[in-house]
C-alpha cells in the first residue's frame, strides 16, 4: 500500500499540490471569529439576572453570544429547523434533494434544505444572494464548521445570531423583547413562538400576521407532541397560550452603572456584584424621596451600598428618576462635590489616635476668626464649650475648625492622601481651614470607600487577633469576577488604630436621628448605625453616610447643576433616605470594642480631660496614647465663707471658717455662651467686699474679634446703623468703661454691650473695669 502511494505521488505531483492547496483552503476557510458584529453591552447579576443593556453600535439589539441554549428552545428549534441535527455532518442530503425537487416542481423557491449549521454559515455571510452556487459554499463551510465545533456550540451560534424580527437578534434579546423574561424562563408555547421566527421574522410585528404565526407555532407544538417531547396536557395548555401583543422594554435596573461599565467593557456581557432585589428596592426608595424633594426644586439623588467584608457594590443608584432637563443621565456617584462635614470623623479619629484629644474632652465653641476666616455653626449659635464627641455628633463647624488648627492643617491634608479621595487634589494652602467644613471636594464613591475602609479595619482587627491589613483602603468591586486584595497582615496600624475608629463610630452612633426616628433605641428591631450628615455652603449638597458592621450606605441629594435650595440639608433630606435603605438590609451586630487597642483612664466627669486633683472623676476608654493628654485646666480650688456665698481668704476670714471647694471655671468667653446652654453651670462667687483679692477678674471680647474687619450695617432704609461691641466678664456686676482710640464713649454694667458708630478706618477698642483690668482690640471698620 505504501509503495502504491509513493508511486501515485511520483506520477501525479500536480494533483497533489492542487489537493494540498484545496485542503489548506478548507482548513482555513472559516473566518475567526465567525461573527464580528457589534454587540450590546449587557450587565447581569451573579445569578445571570438581567440588570440592563445598551444597544449595539449598529443599532441592533444583539446580545453577546449566549452561554447556553435553554432546553425548551433547543428542542423546539431542532424539531422545527433540523430534526437530524445531531446525525448529519453539516448538511442533510435527503432534505436537500427533497427541497430541490419541490422547488423545481413549483418553479420557485418554496422550501429550503438547509441545516442549522448551514444557516449559521449563511448568517455569518450576511448580504449574500441565495443562489445554488452560494448554497455549495455554505455546504462546504458548514462541514468545516462541524469539523472544528461541537454541536452544542453550533446551537449557541445559531441562537445568538438568528433574526427575530425588527432589530432583535438572538434568543436572549428576543425573550426579553417579546415576553419580558429570561430565555430559560420561557414556556413551551413561548419557546415554540421564538423557534419559528428566524424562518419568517416579519411575522412578529404586533397586531399583524397573528393567524400565520399562530398556525406555525401550533404546528411545531403538534410535532413536539408526536415526538413525545411534551405530553398531551402540556400541549393543550400551550396551544391555548396567546401570542405577544406588544414589545417589552428591557430592564434598566442600574442604568448609570451600565453607562460606567460600557466605557470600558463595551459590547460585553458583564457579571456584576449587584443584588437585584436590593437594587429594585433602593430604586423605589429613591423614587419616593425624589417625589418629596422635587417639591423644593431639588431634582438629583444618588445612593451607593457597599458590603464591608467583600467591598462589593450591592446597590448603585447613580441618579433620581428625573428628566433630561435636570441631568438625569449624570452619574452623581462618581461626581466630585463639596464634602460638607463628611471629613470631620477623620479628624476626630486622627486626634484621638495620636493622643491629642479625649472622646469627651471639652473643646471651644465660641465666635472665631483665624487669619480672616470666620467659621460659623449651621444654626449660627455657640455652646461656649462642648464635649468633642458631642461636637462631632452635632456636626459643629467652629470646634472642628479650631481642632484642625490645633492638629495642623498640612499634617491633616497629608494624612488624607491615604484615603485616595480623587477630588482632593490641591494643597493645604488652597483649602485652608475650610477643608474640614466643605472646602474640599469628593465623590460619594470615594467617601463610601473611606468609611468602608474604617469599618473593615475594625472588623479585621477583631477577627485576626488584633492585627491589621496593609491595604484597607481599596476600590470597591463591581465585577463579580474581581476579588479584593487586602494585602498582608501586620501588627502596626496603617492609618488609624482600631480603638480610635471604634470611639469615632461610638460618637457617630449618638447623632440625633431625623424626625420620626428619634426613639429608635427603644425598639427591639433598632439598628445601631454610625452615621454622618453633611451640608455644603449654600445648601447645594446634602450628604448622609452610615456604617454598620456589615454595610456602608452613602446618600447624596442636590441639583447636578449646583443650584442650592433652602432646607436642603443632610439631616432633613439625605438622612431619611439613609435609614430607609438601612431598613432594607439585614440587621447586624454592633462593632465589638477592640480592648487590645484601648486603655482605661480616669477623666474629669465634667470637662472630659484627664482627671486632676480637684476634679470629680470617672473612668473611660481611649486610645493607648490618650494617657499623655493634659489634665483638666478648668477646675480650681476656691475658698468660700461658711455660707458658701462669697470667696474669702485669710485677709478677711478666719482660716477655721474657710470652706475649700473645687470649682469648674471656664474662660470668660466660653463661660458666656456655656452658661446660657447649661443651667447647672455656676459662675465663681464674688469676693466678699472686705477681702483682698488674690487674682484679677477676667474679661474677653465677644465682638469684634482681634484684627478683624467689620462692616457698618445698613437698615432697609439705607441708613447706616451702629455696631454693637460686646464683651464677657467673669463678674457681670462690675462696671466697665469703654474707649475708642483713647476717647471715652460710655460705661456698662451687667450687660456689657456698647453701640458705636465709628468712622471707616483702623481703630483701637479699649475696655477698663472698675478694678483696673484692661483689654484692647484692634479692628478695621469698612462701609
Amino acid at each position: 500500500m505504501l509503495k502504491q502511494i509513493k508511486t501515485y505521488v511520483r506520477l501525479h505531483p500536480k494533483r497533489l499540490v492542487v489537493l494540498g492547496i484545496l485542503l489548506i483552503w478548507y482548513l482555513f476557510s472559516l473566518p475567526k471569529p465567525l461573527f464580528n458584529d457589534p454587540t450590546a453591552t449587557v450587565i447581569e447579576t451573579k445569578e445571570g439576572e438581567l440588570l440592563g443593556a445598551k444597544i449595539a453600535k449598529d443599532g441592533q439589539w444583539r446580545f453577546p453570544e449566549t452561554n447556553s441554549v435553554p432546553e425548551k428552545f433547543k428542542t423546539c428549534i431542532i424539531a422545527f429547523e433540523d430534526q437530524q441535527f445531531y446525525r448529519h455532518p453539516g448538511f442533510n442530503p435527503i432534505a436537500m434533494v427533497e427541497a430541490i425537487r419541490e422547488n423545481i416542481k413549483a418553479g420557485m423557491v418554496v422550501r429550503g434544505g438547509s441545516t442549522i449549521t448551514q444557516q449559521v454559515i449563511r448568517l455569518s455571510r450576511k448580504g449574500k444572494k441565495r443562489t445554488y452556487f452560494e448554497k455549495i459554499k455554505e455546504l462546504i463551510l458548514a462541514t468545516r464548521l462541524e469539523l472544528g465545533t461541537s454541536k452544542e456550540d453550533i446551537l449557541k451560534l445559531y441562537a445568538s445570531h438568528a433574526p427575530f424580527g425588527g432589530n432583535v437578534v438572538g434568543i436572549d434579546m428576543a425573550a426579553w423583547r417579546y415576553f419580558g423574561l429570561q430565555p430559560d424562563q420561557l414556556s413551551w408555547a413561548e419557546s415554540a413562538t421564538l423557534a419559528v421566527l428566524p424562518n419568517a421574522p416579519s411575522l412578529i410585528y404586533p397586531g399583524k400576521n397573528q393567524t400565520k404565526l399562530l398556525e406555525k407555532r401550533n404546528r411545531l407544538l403538534t410535532t413536539l407532541l408526536k415526538q413525545k417531547k411534551i405530553d398531551s396536557l402540556t400541549y393543550d395548555l400551550a396551544v391555548h397560550e396567546g401570542l405577544p401583543q406588544k414589545p417589552y422594554f428591557l430592564p434598566q435596573t442600574a442604568p448609570h452603572l451600565l453607562d460606567q461599565l460600557a466605557k470600558k467593557y463595551n459590547g460585553q456581557r458583564i457579571e456584576t456584584t449587584i443584588d437585584i432585589r436590593l437594587q429594585k428596592q433602593v430604586n423605589e426608595v429613591v423614587r419616593q424621596h425624589h417625589e418629596i424633594v422635587k417639591q423644593n426644586e431639588v431634582h438629583n439623588m444618588a445612593v451607593l451600598v457597599l458590603d464591608v467584608d467583600t467591598r462589593e457594590v450591592i446597590s448603585y443608584v447613580g441618579n433620581a428618576p428625573t428628566d433630561k432637563n435636570h441631568q438625569k443621565d449624570v452619574d452623581i456617584i462618581r461626581a466630585s462635590r463639596s464634602t460638607g462635614s463628611t471629613l470631620k470623623p477623620l479628624l476626630y479619629a486622627a486626634m484621638i489616635d495620636k493622643g491629642e484629644l479625649l472622646p469627651e474632652q471639652l473643646v471651644s465653641d465660641i465666635p472665631t476668626i483665624i487669619a480672616g476666616y470666620n467659621p460659623k455653626n449651621f444654626d449660627e449659635s455657640y455652646s461656649g464649650a462642648v464635649p468633642a464627641n458631642r461636637a462631632l455628633a452635632r456636626s459643629l463647624n467652629v470646634p472642628a475648625v479650631r481642632l484642625l488648627q490645633q492638629y495642623g492643617l498640612q499634617r491633616f491634608r497629608d494624612e488624607l492622601n491615604a484615603f485616595q479621595i480623587k477630588g482632593l487634589k490641591y494643597s493645604a494652602d488652597h483649602y485652608g481651614l475650610s477643608l474640614i467644613v466643605g472646602g474640599a471636594e469628593g465623590s460619594l464613591w470615594d467617601l463610601c470607600k473611606t468609611y468602608t475602609g474604617l469599618a473593615s479595619t475594625l472588623n479585621h482587627y477583631q477577627n485576626t487577633s488584633s492585627e491589621y491589613f496593609t491595604k484597607e483602603i481599596v476600590e470597591p468591586v463591581v465585577l463579580a469576577k474581581n476579588k479584593v486584595d487586602f494585602g498582608k497582615k501586620v501588627s502596626e496600624k496603617q492609618n488609624y488604630g482600631a480603638g480610635s475608629i471604634w470611639l469615632t463610630f461610638e460618637a457617630m452612633k449618638k447623632v440625633n436621628r431625623p424626625e420620626g426616628d428619634e426613639a429608635w433605641q427603644f425598639y427591639d428591631s433598632s439598628r445601631e448605625i454610625a452615621w454622618k450628615t453633611g451640608t455644603s455652603f449654600g445648601n447645594r449638597d446634602a450628604w448622609a453616610i452610615g456604617v454598620s458592621q456589615k454595610f456602608v450606605v452613602g446618600v447624596w441629594i442636590g441639583n447636578a447643576d449646583g443650584e442650592g435650595r433652602p432646607e436642603l440639608t443632610g439631616l432633613n433630606a439625605a438622612a431619611p433616605v439613609l435609614f430607609d435603605v438601612f431598613n432594607l438590609l439585614p440587621k447586624t451586630q454592633w462593632f465589638a470594642a477592640p480592648y487590645d487597642d484601648l486603655i482605661e483612664i480616669d477623666v474629669c466627669s465634667i470637662s472630659g480631660f484627664l482627671a486632676g486633683s480637684n476634679c470629680p472623676n470617672k473612668k473611660t476608654y481611649t486610645s493607648p496614647l490618650g494617657a499623655k493628654t493634659k489634665s483638666c485646666p478648668f477646675h480650681e480650688l476656691v475658698h468660700l465663707d461658711i455660707k458658701q456665698q462669697y470667696r474669702v481668704n485669710s485677709s478677711c476670714e478666719s482660716v477655721a471658717n474657710i470652706i475649700h471647694k473645687p470649682w469648674f471655671v471656664l474662660p470668660p468667653l466660653q463661660e458666656y455662651f456655656f452658661k446660657t446652654n447649661n443651667a447647672s453651670y455656676k459662675s465663681l462667687p464674688p469676693y466678699r467686699s472686705n477681702c483682698v483679692r488674690e487674682t484679677q477678674e477676667k474679661m474677653d471680647f465677644i465682638f469684634p474679634k482681634a484684627n478683624s474687619s467689620v462692616y457698618l450695617p445698613k437698615g432697609f432704609d439705607g441708613k447706616t446703623n451702629e455696631l454693637i461691641l460686646k464683651i464677657a466678664h467673669t463678674n457681670p456686676e462690675t462696671q466697665v468703661f469703654w474707649y475708642i482710640d483713647d476717647k471715652f464713649i460710655g460705661t456698662t454694667k451687667q450687660f456689657h454691650e456698647m453701640p458705636v458708630l465709628p468712622k471707616p478706618g483702623q481703630h483701637i477698642i479699649t475696655v477698663l473695669d472698675e478694678k483696673g483690668n484692661e483689654l484692647k482690640q484692634r479692628i478695621e471698620v469698612k462701609n
